[in-house]
């Protein structure tokens, strides 16, 4: 792992009066929130919740309006030390779709400094997830499924071990068999690792599977902050139903 010879922090990602507004209309307003290292954090609201405007704020991917990320006592605004430990996968701008998975698998690794032996034993990781599917097939990226794509993007944002694993709606476009091969390593590599993982699904039986803790997110507030039961999922579900008579 990359990241073995740091020293992290509990509290391994801090969240400081963040807001992000667009023509002055605020689509994310977070006063504080703080995940802690090992801990798998399920991020879930409807269209327009400011999820995915969250982990790009995390990610240092788009500027906030105010407040600051924190990783590791690391302003992500100021410094690139965060990115060595973050693995993360939004969408597929994430990939080089003008080359094999073969190609980017092996640009990731080299910028990770990644051996060929360490490559390899990537792939061995990955073959019940790829599903002959992805690997020999002559294929660019931009000529796989959306579901082979994200397959790509989610092994390389998991390929070095990161401390902290950041998807966004991971299961969707993935195949049943995926979805459940996928649900097994995120839990294996938390159990295992003590990876902190921060994932966004609009299905909630698949986030509150591999999340020890959900925040519900509604117009870019948080609305519930609560651990994983077993009455989180039906909990969930009367929530969502009950916006729907609102």
């Amino acid at each position: 792992m990359l990241s073995s010879n740091i020293s992290f922090q509990n509290d391994i990602l801090k969240i400081e009066q963040l807001s992000k507004a667009y023509n002055n209309t605020k689509v994310l307003d977070i006063q504080q929130l703080t995940i802690s290292k090992g801990e798998s954090f399920g991020l879930v609201g409807n269209n327009g919740a400011g999820k995915t405007t969250l982990f790009r704020l995390v990610l240092d991917l788009i500027t906030s309006t105010t407040g600051s990320v924190l990783s590791n006592g690391i302003n992500v605004k100021g410094s690139e030390l965060w990115k060595a430990y973050t693995g993360s996968y939004l969408d597929e701008g994430f990939l080089i779709d003008f080359l094999t998975p073969e190609e980017y698998f092996k640009f990731v690794a080299s910028l990770n400094k990644m051996s060929d032996g360490d490559l390899n034993l990537f792939y061995e990781r990955f073959n019940d997830f790829f599903n002959d599917e992805i690997i020999g097939k002559k294929k660019y990226i931009r000529d796989l499924s959306k579901g082979n794509q994200k397959k790509v993007g989610i092994a390389a944002a998991m390929m070095t071990h990161p401390a902290i694993l950041i998807l966004d709606e991971p299961f969707t476009n993935l195949d049943p068999s995926s979805q459940i091969r996928l649900k097994q390593m995120l839990k294996q590599e938390q159990e295992e690792n003590e990876v902190t993982m921060l994932i966004s699904s609009h299905d909630l039986n698949h986030v509150t599977e591999v999340s020890k803790r959900i925040v519900v997110l509604e117009r870019g507030a948080v609305v519930h902050d609560i651990n994983t039961t077993d009455q989180t999922l039906r909990d969930l579900e009367d929530y969502f139903a009950a916006q729907i008579n609102h």
